[in-house]
């Protein structure tokens, strides 16, 4: 058993950081395109691109694969995603892309810890340390009373708070059903809801951005595809401090797309936060090599 469990974990883990190497690419777009429209309506096409990307992809087989027997579940895990993206992609309008990732990286925390306290995964000490040393990132980050912290960086923290819900619904729902039907109803959710509320906010697209609104849509369902499928393998706090590759990554888009190089503070901070990480992932290989002696 145990010898088909550690290659699942692996390729979990190998699934996740394709995925977010995605999901950085989108949210760089993204944040160009918020500059010049709405919020809502770049959120709008994420979602629809993604509802597109699924019918497209499955044809015939549509009703088929998206057949559930955890639809209240899904509605959850649809708000929760919907929730996630509505927040980042509004932050971007004020806070830097490497600054915002920066503040929403307590997620991996959040999810180890919501690992434990709803999916049942062990909450070992390691884990609760990391909680601790992940929240000094974050003050370090938005350094309080020093008149860096804005309203504005309340939006990747409650970012931070959806994804990380979001992560352990699709850990909960990804392990009993086709990732196809997480796509399908998350997407189809954010479309109807985003559809709704785009005529207070549409501004007509530009011919030149109509393929960028659209590479929106495509880079976030081949982000969800392998989000649900590495939560799918491996266990959501295993994967949890795998996460902080969005910062990494958030830094290489921000530096290239937008010579933007993140300040010594949030740099600081960031570090600090994925140190938290990395301690728990070294617990959790040290805990492993103990099982398997």
């Amino acid at each position: 058993m145990i010898k088909t469990a550690l290659p699942a974990t692996s390729k979990g883990i190998a699934f996740l950081a394709i995925a977010i190497f995605f999901f950085t690419a989108m949210d760089a777009l993204a944040k160009h395109l918020v500059a010049s429209y709405p919020a809502i309506e770049v959120v709008w096409a994420r979602n629809v691109g993604q509802l597109a990307f699924v019918l497209i992809y499955l044809g015939p087989k549509v009703t088929t694969a998206v057949r559930t027997k955890l639809p209240g579940w899904h509605v959850l895990r649809s708000a929760t995603q919907l929730g996630t993206t509505i927040l980042f992609f509004t932050s971007l309008n004020y806070i830097g892309l490497a600054e915002a990732t920066a503040l929403a990286d307590i997620n991996p925390v959040l999810i180890t810890l919501g690992a434990g306290l709803f999916l049942g995964e062990k909450l070992t000490r390691a884990r609760l340390i990391a909680v601790g040393v992940a929240m000094i990132g974050a003050l370090i980050l938005i350094r309080p009373g020093l008149g860096v912290f804005t309203a504005a960086a309340f939006l990747p923290l409650a970012c931070a708070v959806c994804y990380s819900a979001n992560m352990l619904l699709t850990r909960l729902v990804g392990a009993q059903e086709s990732p196809w039907a997480s796509m399908f109803y998350a997407a189809l959710f954010g479309s109807i809801i985003t559809s709704a509320l785009l005529p207070f906010a549409w501004k007509p697209i530009a011919l030149a951005d109509i393929a960028l609104f659209a590479l929106v849509g495509a880079l976030g369902a081949i982000a969800q595809l392998f989000t649900i499928r590495a939560y799918s393998l491996a266990q959501a706090a295993v994967l949890a401090p795998f996460g902080y590759l969005d910062m990494v990554f958030a830094v290489i888009w921000s530096i290239a797309a937008y010579s933007a190089w993140p300040d010594r503070f949030t740099l600081l901070g960031a570090l600090v936060i994925a140190l938290a990480g990395l301690y728990v992932w070294r617990q959790e290989r040290a805990g492993a090599a103990k099982r398997l002696a």
